[in-house]
């Protein structure tokens, strides 16, 4: 037998000691990494030790929002171990990741078993009634495994089928999905994100995943499925993972309550110009006008170190996540944060996951490639321009409000500011009606609300810091959301509940 030493995440460097001896290194504050460390075992004690450097923001590697000097959308940095550690003890022939894809159309999962052996598999797939199908093959080689019929996933049916992969004395199990995710324009000819083959709108929120008494780690398991669970009871079916890369838990709990996601890349690179990738940008990209992604200077990118780091990362982003059915879209790139060779980039992605659409660039500095049209807007009427790509509203809103007693800074940042729940709601209501929804109709097809919640002096989040306040009316959000729903057609259903505001208003 083996021993498998696995750390989920530690930011930033880590060196990994068993017994005095190095196990790994590893660099990236973000994904996970392992060692075998069985002949550095001892029969009695042992000692584990791990020496972390974090340089946080001060140098080239992935940092997300983290600042020494924390402030408004910026936030207080963390150092270390953050994500769960464990030891696992495997055969000398082991599996070392299984790859799970969905053949939507032909009812079929192509299953790709990773080995230390070219040993022989035995797939099993099955649901709660039973077994389904069991498909022999070899680790190394992809196995198709045919359905007589599929029952698709969906954020309202978030089916999921069993899986059992054996090879020799090792057992490992997981779970697919059958679901698909395109492009494809409505019989107005605007392009629209198709679910399960029908036009589908993704209404989500942008998720920064902090936490008051954490940072980056959740409190518990609970914790998470209270963020999915509120925004669902909410009508929102999305969450936009804002730069960071959750455990791998908060994503099983998005695939089993059905909760679609969309991934961003963690950003790195030097500090921005903020004149220019900020204010500038947001100006161009009002008027219309698309700027260029070569100034690798002005966007922190000079280091191609750095640059290499980053497709490093890009690429394990997408393989750890891989399997995760409520991921349907990677972003790449955000407001042009560490940005570079943003094509490239795109077909790298594309390379190795043709399954999901690509966000190439998020709120500006985009390059005309992926298949999103990405906006961000919080200051400026919507403008809606015809596109081959899809068009989404991928941050909006930021309208701020600061409940006494559930925040962490009396200091406020955000777009708009509001003082009680009651003004909070109102002007969330009147931007929808007045923007939003004709914006659907022009072409919209998804939009991302910031934020889910609070983070220290950005208060703009529907649940305060603490999660213990929703601050928006429940119901006047799930009115709004219901009217965002598209028909086979890919118009949108212009029914639901009448919007008013509660009597404590």
């Amino acid at each position: 037998m083996r021993w498998i030493l696995h750390f989920g995440a530690v930011d930033q460097y880590a060196e990994v000691r068993v017994n005095g001896k190095l196990a790994v290194r590893h660099l990236g504050g973000y994904l996970p990494f392992s060692a075998d460390v069985t002949g550095l075992l001892g029969e009695e004690e042992n000692e584990l030790s791990v020496k972390v450097r974090d340089y946080s923001d001060a140098f080239y590697y992935s940092k997300g929002k983290q600042r020494l000097r924390r402030g408004g959308m910026y936030y207080t940095a963390q150092s270390g171990i953050w994500q769960t550690v464990w030891m696992e003890q495997v055969p000398e022939k082991h599996m070392t990741r299984i790859v799970c894809t969905p053949d939507y159309d032909r009812a079929s999962f192509r299953i790709l078993i990773l080995a230390n052996a070219p040993e022989e598999v035995t797939v099993t797939v099955s649901e709660e009634t039973g077994l389904l199908r069991q498909v022999k093959g070899r680790a190394g080689k992809e196995i198709l495994v045919p359905l007589e019929e599929r029952h698709p996933w969906s954020p309202e049916d978030p089916y999921l089928y069993r899986l059992e992969v054996r090879m020799g004395e090792d057992r490992a199990e997981s779970y697919g999905a059958m679901r698909k995710v395109e492009v494809r324009r409505d019989k107005r000819g605007i392009p629209r994100i198709w679910l399960n083959g029908r036009p589908y709108y993704q209404k989500g929120v942008l998720d920064q995943g902090y936490w008051p008494d954490g940072l980056y780690t959740a409190p518990c398991d609970e914790a998470m499925i209270y963020d999915i669970r509120t925004m669902k009871e909410l009508g929102f079916n999305l969450l936009r993972k804002h730069i960071k890369i959750e455990p791998q838990r908060w994503y099983y709990h998005c695939d089993r309550l059905g909760m679609l996601v969309w991934q961003d890349m963690v950003n790195g690179g030097r500090n921005c110009r903020a004149w220019y990738v900020t204010y500038l940008a947001t100006a161009m990209e009002y008027l219309g006008i698309r700027l260029k992604d070569r100034p690798l200077g002005m966007l922190g990118r000079r280091e191609e170190k750095g640059r290499r780091q980053f497709v490093r990362e890009m690429k394990q982003t997408i393989r750890t996540l891989y399997n995760h059915p409520s991921i349907v879209v990677w972003v790449i790139f955000n407001e042009g944060w560490g940005q570079f060779h943003t094509r490239n980039m795109g077909k790298i992605v594309a390379r190795m996951d043709p399954s999901r659409l690509i966000d190439e660039a998020s709120g500006w500095f985009d390059q005309g490639e992926g298949h999103i049209r990405s906006i961000h807007d919080y200051f400026f009427p919507l403008n809606v321009r015809p596109e081959k790509r899809v068009t989404a509203l991928t941050e909006f809103g930021g309208f701020s409000c600061s409940i006494p007693g559930h925040r962490m800074y009396r200091k406020v940042y955000g777009y708009r500011i509001y003082h009680d729940s009651a003004s909070l709601t109102r002007g969330y209501r009147e931007w929808h009606e007045k923007e939003l929804l004709p914006a659907v109709d022009q072409g919209i097809s998804a939009s991302i609300y910031t934020q889910l919640s609070d983070v220290e002096e950005e208060v703009n989040g529907i649940l305060s810091y603490d999660r213990e306040i929703v601050k928006l009316e429940k119901e006047t959000v799930q009115a709004l959301n219901e009217r965002l729903t598209l028909d086979e057609a890919g118009v949108r259903i212009k029914k639901g509940k009448s919007i008013g505001l509660s009597r404590n208003d």
